[in-house]
């Protein structure tokens, strides 16, 4: 029987509830937004309903600021690509993935803007080293709510005081969103980005972003969005604006069922993974070799390192021999692999769901101290 340990990837179980709602929506394959019929008009209902308690959840500027993805990466390409100009500055930090790497890259060698990149001092991201990146022309900070390495949470409203006010605070919500608590208003967010599949409990396909007043967003993909029909120019409300194409129906309402769970949850599962994480590094401390490059979380992530064996080594024993699903490597985030002093092997990478605890904590320990004995 596997153990899947491997949710900072995607969530590996999805609650019946929604389970059912995925069901339910592949049972009724109506268009929400196309038609006037009563299938596709019942479909746009439960599409604005996602919205709206997306925006409540997280304490955002309105619904019409919602617009859905297909994941994380597709969101924060929105956010960064569909705001940054010419002559723009941005600022960044290495605990970043590359989904909001790339895209600055990307726009940095096409001579568009330039970013820096705050360092960890004393393994921790202050807000004092973002602050004193910031430039005249600095124009957005990118920072992760919770990084997927290390399970490391930034101090997003200290670095929002940290800021000039005029400087947009974009959010990576993949890891923290579900986890942690978020508050666009209260932490001073402009925009946040969702993976619907990892913390918020939805399945493959349900992204979003969340974004303020402040930000005005230019298009992507341009396309049909079943309003403005006669106009070939894309919109100019939201969300409208930034939704071409059919929205993944069966994907936003699983996500408008892992909200409401979350919403119900969030902390009571925050304490459960805290327990874990803490038990999994007492464990690691315990065992010869081994290395934990985390702090217990309430992300559920434990990434660690043998002192002779490669990680992906590490991962493929605990796969092939134990049944332990687990990812070893580089975890898309070659910047802190590097201040971690890791790089290029990077490292093992457990994360725990909020239904797993002690059974899987023994299996996990007991898998690695095989491996060490005979490393």
């Amino acid at each position: 029987m596997l153990i899947y340990l491997d949710h900072a990837a995607t969530g590996g179980s999805k609650a019946p509830s929604v389970q059912s709602a995925v069901l339910a929506a592949m049972r009724c394959c109506a268009n929400p937004g196309r038609s006037g019929h009563k299938l596709s008009l019942a479909a746009a209902e439960r599409v604005f309903a996602c919205r709206r308690l997306l925006s409540d959840l997280f304490e955002g500027s309105g619904y019409e600021r919602v617009v859905f993805t297909k994941n994380c990466t597709e969101a924060l390409n929105l956010a960064i690509l569909g705001t940054l100009r010419r002559g723009d500055h941005a600022v960044t930090t290495c605990l970043e993935h590359n989904s909001v790497l790339r895209p600055l890259e990307a726009l940095k060698r096409a001579g568009v803007i330039e970013y820096d990149v705050a360092p960890l001092v004393g393994g921790k991201l202050l807000p004092e080293s973002i602050a004193a990146l910031v430039k005249g022309n600095t124009r957005m900070a990118a920072v992760t709510s919770a990084s997927n390495v290390t399970g490391e949470t930034p101090p997003l409203a200290a670095i929002r005081r940290a800021l000039p006010e005029r400087v947009l605070l974009v959010v990576d919500g993949a890891q923290g969103a579900g986890h942690v608590g978020l508050s666009m208003k209260e932490q001073g967010i402009d925009a946040l980005a969702l993976a619907g599949h990892k913390g918020m409990g939805g399945i493959q396909g349900a992204g979003a972003l969340i974004f303020s007043e402040r930000m005005e967003i230019a298009p992507l993909l341009y396309g049909g969005t079943g309003s403005e029909s006669h106009d070939l120019n894309m919109p100019a409300f939201y969300p409208d604006r930034l939704e071409s194409g059919t929205l993944s129906y069966p994907a936003v309402c699983s996500l408008f069922e892992g909200a409401l769970l979350v919403k119900s949850r969030r902390e009571e599962w925050a304490k459960k993974l805290y327990k874990v994480t803490d038990a999994v590094l007492q464990g690691l401390k315990e065992l010869k070799g081994y290395i934990p490059c985390f702090a217990a979380n309430p992300c559920g992530i434990c990434a660690f390192r043998h002192e002779r064996l490669p990680s992906e080594t590490v991962a493929g024993e605990l796969s092939d021999r134990f049944g332990i699903c687990v990812r070893g490597g580089l975890h898309c985030a070659p910047l802190v692999h590097k201040a971690l002093g890791d790089f290029p092997d990077g490292l093992v990478r457990a994360s725990f769901a909020p239904e797993q605890g002690k059974k899987e904590v023994k299996a996990l320990l007991a898998a690695l101290k095989e491996i060490a004995r005979h490393a």
